[in-house]
């Protein structure tokens, strides 16, 4: 029996891809054991164990780059887990013994990857954006193989580096890959008729400005009396701020049938299904689900992550024809109501659009990443 150790956390972003190569493996080597190393209490620590994971916690904690008195702090913290975290992955990988050690990204992958590496057991690291992390740039040199999302971020690694990459694709959850929704199933499926929807999402926690523009975009619809489906998601820390968006515009829900908005989107698959135009941020699991459902988009990379790495997976979805990306510092009153109009006014720029971003879907990731598990485990 094969053993599997993955680790990877901070945000859902890192945690999501460890659990969909899981699956890969499990599909194809169902007696293989796992458990999922991360912080304790961290996002990690939920979705591994509501995913039936043996969680094993190390204390990591990443360094602050501004610095002020409360950082400060942090950073002796931080630098007190390091000591620490060594020993402790060591005794985690002699205790378990594994074939192969997957980190997804996050500071708490780091330790496990970099001991497993140095007690000589095979290591593979996946890279979901274009513009590669920092944790990813440091366990480069240690690790056997880099899996990346988009060949792009290969440019971005050290040289010397470049030869341990490939390009696997980020995984998507299940319902998007294998999807057979049509457009009109899914906006039947929906309540809605067949008129253009347009699908806008911040994420979980949300967006203000993806609120603001779905906002902006509802009071033109019916300030103008043009017919638009629109869904929404405002997220977990708008909920009263959405509101009172709402009432200062004199929008009431219950009065436009044709409005779908939630705090959080749990059928998203029907829901991209059902788009003809989606607005959202750009992480990179968002973008490869916008890619598997063929959408033309806009993107509002969030401006306040690491080295604006949103930017740059954007921009590889703007390059190729298949989104209009807006920086947030250049979004003005009425921007992306505009924009949005000219888009749905000329329907060949929007298929020309969708068929540019099914084209940048990897089809095949399941197999590409099973191929590069499969070499490590067995050469």
């Amino acid at each position: 029996m094969k053993k599997i150790i993955l680790s990877g956390g901070g945000s859902a972003g890192h945690v999501n891809p460890a659990l969909a190569i899981s699956e890969i493996i499990k599909d194809r080597l169902p007696d293989v054991k796992f458990i999922y190393v991360g912080t304790p209490g961290g996002m990690e620590h939920r979705l591994a164990e509501d995913a039936g994971f043996e969680f094993v916690p190390v204390k990591v904690a990443g360094f602050q780059r501004h610095l002020s008195l409360k950082n400060i702090g942090r950073n002796i913290k931080a630098a007190a887990y390091v000591v620490t975290s060594g020993p402790r992955c060591k005794k985690i990988i002699k205790d378990f013994k594994p074939d192969l050690v997957i980190g997804t990204g996050g500071y708490v992958c780091g330790p496990i990857v970099r001991m497993a590496a140095k007690m000589g057991i095979k290591t593979l690291i996946h890279e979901q954006n274009a513009f590669p992390g920092l944790t990813t740039k440091l366990l480069a040199p240690d690790v056997d193989k880099i899996m990346l999302t988009v060949d792009k971020a290969a440019d971005r690694l050290e040289p010397q580096y470049r030869s341990k990459c490939v390009v696997t694709g980020l995984p998507v959850r299940k319902g998007f890959s294998d999807s057979v929704m049509s457009k009109e199933e899914a906006k039947k499926a929906l309540g809605l008729d067949g008129s253009v929807c347009i699908l806008s999402t911040g994420g979980s926690l949300g967006a203000r400005a993806i609120n603001n523009a779905a906002l902006e975009l509802m009071e033109w619809y019916i300030k103008d009396g043009i017919k638009v489906n629109h869904i929404h998601s405002y997220g977990k820390n708008n909920r009263e701020e959405f509101a009172e968006g709402l009432k200062s515009k004199n929008i009431n829900l219950s009065d436009h049938p044709n409005f779908i908005v939630k705090e959080y989107i749990d059928n998203m698959s029907t829901c991209m299904a059902a788009a003809d135009l989606i607005i959202s941020r750009c992480g990179m699991g968002a973008l490869t689900e916008i890619e598997a459902e063929g959408k033309a988009s806009i993107l509002i990379p969030s401006p306040y992550l690491a080295e604006n790495h949103q930017y740059y997976n954007g921009l590889v979805l703007q390059s190729a024809g298949a989104a209009v990306l807006y920086e947030q510092k250049d979004i003005t009153d009425g921007l992306i109501a505009e924009t949005v109009s000219k888009l749905i006014r000329d329907p060949n720029a929007l298929s020309e659009m969708s068929q540019h971003a099914s084209e940048q879907f990897i089809k095949d990731t399941p197999d590409r990443i099973w191929r590069e598990v499969d070499n490590l485990l067995n050469h």
